[in-house]
């Protein structure tokens, strides 16, 4: 049997609709309503067309589908909800809105029933304080498609009960998703540890000027294995959604300089450049999808000698073997000859602090990024005032494999590295604050957000020491705050101990 055994979803449009397939499946009755007129029936009417396509393809037996379908009933209205033991209501973002429906709800239903919220960036505690009994009101959040996204994060408001979280949590294990227990805090786990990605591309191409929307994205994609660069995902969810969010978010943290919007955002949703639903964002989109620019071309040079200097001795082996692969003499010595293209791979540090700190000369000399192994892609940056016969001599060593090659300006942590640097930092500083345990933050994001692992996780496989060396050079650099390390990485970072170790 289901955690329980009669639940009510109040608000049945492609979210609602989502939830009551999966409660149906697990095996509950569930009564939906809309206040639609008709929205109730159209939800069945949907849902059993899902259904049939599921049993088509092989993926459900005819006789689970007659009985999932035999256990939803639309509803009238909210007194049909009366029998329920679960209400989840998920209806539009608004507080007010909300509350009211909330406090209409305990008129009907009875003394046990858990009322529960999906909403997404609204505080589960003030939602609840509208209620006579606020000690059962919950928030589960849902992702969209709910059938894919296997994740929904259930939140403790600052007066539900304990016990509500592990009922609401053993349901959704019930219907095979991943709950993600948590506080109530703005953004809860996903939108919070989120923040970070594209934040800090923003950061890089309209505060510094470093590089361009495509060059963050190719970086991203090909390099840390992201899915979607920053700017593509900015398309994909829509300003007019993902830039209030992070208007909202910045204003909950009460200015945390972490989670500063950019001013960028607010011009483009002004000038109706939304992502794809609009045919323009930072991309155009058009039927075949969206546009493919292309890369920046690669320039011809002779060979010369090459001197080659790296935080890392892999780094510097890895950085050898490719131009002695492309035919180019690597020249040795405490000192680089003086006709030399002089390479170097730091770890947080901008070119020119690179060239300061080996004293050597910085107009010609190139940085690579090697954090993240050199096989895919090559992101590479040269100090202001160097000479563009070297930049040009670099950039044409590098790709002479076929390997693509971003030439961005000079910029302390590159691309890459400092992007993942600040989502892990502001992981870590949510496993700090018990927002929720390591594992939850990290399932949550790799579910929910479709990281190529979990924040705390990325950055063990990186090591805590090099992720704090990089936030260490950026906030020299900088004078930033939003570079300052989380307590829980300094520490771990300090004892060789793991991002993802829990506290006793």
């Amino acid at each position: 049997m289901p955690q329980f055994s009669k639940v009510g979803v109040v608000g049945v449009g492609a979210m609602g609709g989502g939830i009551v397939q999966m409660a149906a499946q697990a095996g509950a009755d569930v009564v939906l309503f809309d206040a639609r007129p008709g929205g109730a029936q159209a939800a069945v009417d949907r849902l059993g067309t899902t259904w049939d396509g599921l049993a088509a393809k092989g993926r459900m037996t005819a006789e689970a589908v007659a009985a999932a379908k035999a256990r939803l009933t639309p509803a009238a209205s909210l007194a049909d909800l009366a029998g329920c033991d679960l209400v989840i209501e998920a209806i539009v973002e608004d507080l007010e809105v909300k509350r009211q429906t909330f406090v209409a709800l305990e008129a009907v239903v009875g003394p046990d029933c858990v009322l529960a919220s999906n909403t997404s960036s609204l505080s589960v505690t003030a939602i609840a304080a509208a209620c006579a009994r606020p000690e059962r009101v919950a928030g589960y959040h849902f992702f969209n498609p709910v059938p894919l996204m296997k994740v929904v994060e259930v939140i403790d408001g600052a007066r539900t009960a304990p016990g509500i979280s592990g009922r609401l949590a053993a349901f959704a294990r019930d219907y095979g998703h991943r709950p993600i227990t948590c506080i109530d805090s703005p953004g809860f786990v996903v939108n919070h540890a989120g923040r970070g990605f594209g934040t800090e591309a923003l950061q890089i191409v309209v505060a510094e000027g470093a590089a361009s929307y495509a060059d963050v994205d190719r970086a991203l994609r090909d390099q840390a294995g992201f899915r979607l660069g920053p700017f593509e995902l900015l398309d994909l969810t829509a300003l007019d959604v993902s830039q209030p969010v992070g208007e909202s978010m910045y204003r909950q943290f009460y200015g945390e300089p972490r989670f500063r919007p950019s001013w960028l955002l607010k011009q483009r949703l002004d000038a109706g450049l939304l992502g794809r639903k609009a045919g323009r964002g930072f991309y155009a989109h058009g039927p075949e999808g969206q546009e493919k620019l292309p890369e920046q071309p690669v320039p011809k040079a002779d060979p010369r000698p090459v001197w080659v200097a790296a935080v890392e001795p892999a780094w510097r082996d890895e950085i050898v073997a490719i131009v002695k692969a492309a035919g180019w003499p690597v020249v040795s010595g405490p000192q680089p000859p003086d006709d030399a293209l002089i390479v170097v791979a730091p770890l947080g540090h901008d070119a020119t602090a690179a060239a300061e700190g080996l004293q050597v000369p910085a107009n010609r000399l190139v940085a690579i990024d090697a954090l993240f192994g050199l096989g895919k892609r090559r992101v590479i940056m040269a100090p202001p005032g160097a000479d563009p016969a070297f930049v040009e001599a670099a950039h044409a060593l590098f790709a002479a494999d076929g390997t693509p090659v971003t030439r961005i300006h000079d910029s302390a942590g590159f691309i890459a590295q400092r992007v993942v640097a600040t989502i892990v930092n502001i992981a870590s500083d949510m496993a700090q604050q018990r927002i929720a345990s390591p594992a939850d933050i990290d399932d949550a994001v790799r579910l929910g957000l479709g990281y190529p692992q979990g924040p705390l996780a990325f950055g063990d496989a990186i090591g805590a020491d090099r992720i704090a060396a990089i936030l260490a050079a950026l906030g020299n650099l900088s004078g930033d705050p939003r570079y300052r390390p989380s307590p829980w990485l300094r520490r771990r970072a300090s004892l060789g101990l793991k991002l993802t170790t829990a506290e006793a």
